[in-house]
């Protein structure tokens, strides 16, 4: 028992150290919890509560900006898919080997992505101009096409696969 005093007397002033130590650690870690839970209060009173409801309003107000852009989207796409992203220029002269008009005549086609447009050529000559508008729709013209308005066509075409291959 003496023994036992004697090691009891040894030891408690770092036992008392230690716990002075432990304390401080404690104090400290609260300091900073306390800290941390400020910062985690949004509102005007402070209270994680209110914190929470302004999370939760902020992320509804965020879902429904969601829901409108995608309906946005959704109609901008559908009214790009209705222009014109394919255009096909083919210049000629379709008086060879007459000397008339040189390589000033043209047929231009205008289509979106569905096939739907117009083919325009004009036939140049000294004297007049003369300006056709032939529909197209699917790619193809209920009117009879010349290899100049084909080739514009095709060129159309393949601008409009290039887009579209690349988004």
């Amino acid at each position: 028992m003496l023994l036992a005093t004697a090691y009891l007397q040894l030891v408690s002033p770092y036992l008392a150290a230690a716990a002075l130590v432990l304390a401080l650690g404690c104090l400290v870690y609260a300091f900073l919890l306390t800290r941390r839970l400020k910062r985690l209060a949004l509102g005007r009173t402070g209270s994680i509560e209110e914190s929470v409801n302004i999370i939760k309003r902020e992320l509804d107000e965020l879902k429904t900006f969601r829901v409108e852009l995608q309906k946005y989207l959704k109609t901008a796409e559908a009214r790009l898919r209705g222009a014109v992203t394919g255009i096909g220029v083919v210049r000629f002269n379709p008086f060879e080997g007459q000397g008339q008009g040189g390589n000033q005549s043209a047929a231009v086609a205008l289509m979106d992505e569905r096939g739907v447009g117009v083919v325009l050529s004009t036939l140049y000559s000294r004297d007049r101009v003369a300006v056709y508008a032939k529909p197209i729709d699917g790619g193809k013209s209920e009117f009879e096409l010349t290899a100049e308005e084909k080739a514009a066509i095709t060129k159309a075409k393949e601008e409009i696969a290039k887009l579209t291959k690349s988004t």
